[in-house]
């Protein structure tokens, strides 16, 4: 893990090979009002005095904490590779999927731990009569991984993009690939302001708690617009968020490259 290499590793390494570049990538959530907060913000700050760019799954210029002069903004890749499920192309036997975790790849819940999610889902079913929810980590369902998620998704109408905390500028999981990728709606709250990128006809945004449980209905009784926004979706994400072009985006920043095309989430 990179949090195993220190900074000042780091200096010396820069010392013993001055024309290697040195860059982060820093998928973790640096919301405020979200999880480990200050665990993570002084873990991307670290090292950055000997790094050449940091590259975040948040928008910089909403973290006061940081510059934008070697911060930038890249979306979760898409990789044809991974997701291979076309879900738009037939039908399904549930309509909303998610899944959550208490930590990357861990198995089993914790006891006594507390998720603002599980409250946010509950409220939804409850909120969305008549629709087949298909929900993991809450009520001791346990985490689910590997092919047994790619499995569970390939039956999935629409997936839910919810992250802990409040929603902020361009934050988002990897979860994101999971459902647009594989052709599922993605259900996103619209504070993460990816309407920048998406349309209506290609995402779902929600205000609330009962908007998004209106859009949900209709979904589910319209599968012919469901099919159409899923399919919109991965057309466009893996057009522009493609893990070539993130690949390009992280060499071109960390040399610095100049006269370089700019990317479609580049605003």
């Amino acid at each position: 893990h990179a949090d195993l290499i220190s900074a000042d590793q780091i200096a010396e390494l820069r010392e013993d090979y001055p024309n290697t570049r040195f860059s982060q990538w820093f998928l973790d959530p640096l919301n405020k009002y979200g999880p480990d907060y200050e665990r993570n913000k002084k873990r991307i700050l670290d090292k950055m005095d000997v790094i050449d760019a940091s590259f975040l799954t948040t928008s910089p210029d909403v973290l006061s904490f940081l510059d934008n002069k070697k911060n930038f903004y890249i979306p979760n890749p898409a990789d044809k590779s991974f997701e291979i499920l076309n879900n738009f192309n037939k039908s399904c036997n549930v309509d909303v999927f998610f899944a959550l975790s208490h930590g990357v790849h861990r198995g089993v819940l914790k006891d006594g731990k507390i998720d603002d999610r599980i409250i946010f889902l509950k409220k939804l079913v409850e909120k969305t009569p008549d629709v087949k929810f298909d929900l993991y980590g809450i009520d001791k369902v346990q985490p689910i991984w590997a092919d047994h998620y790619f499995k569970t998704i390939a039956n999935s109408k629409m997936g839910l993009n919810l992250s802990r905390g409040d929603a902020i500028k361009y934050y988002s999981s990897d979860r994101i690939t999971q459902i647009v990728g594989n052709g599922l709606v993605c259900l996103i709250d619209e504070k993460t302001q990816y309407n920048n990128f998406f349309n209506e006809k290609e995402m779902v945004f929600y205000k609330n708690l009962s908007d998004l449980s209106e859009k949900i209905i209709k979904l589910s009784n319209d599968d012919k617009f469901r099919r159409k926004i899923a399919h919109n979706g991965k057309k466009k994400y893996f057009k522009y968020f493609n893990s070539s072009l993130v690949a390009q985006y992280i060499i071109d920043k960390s040399f610095n490259l100049k006269n370089r095309k700019k990317n479609y989430w580049e605003k």
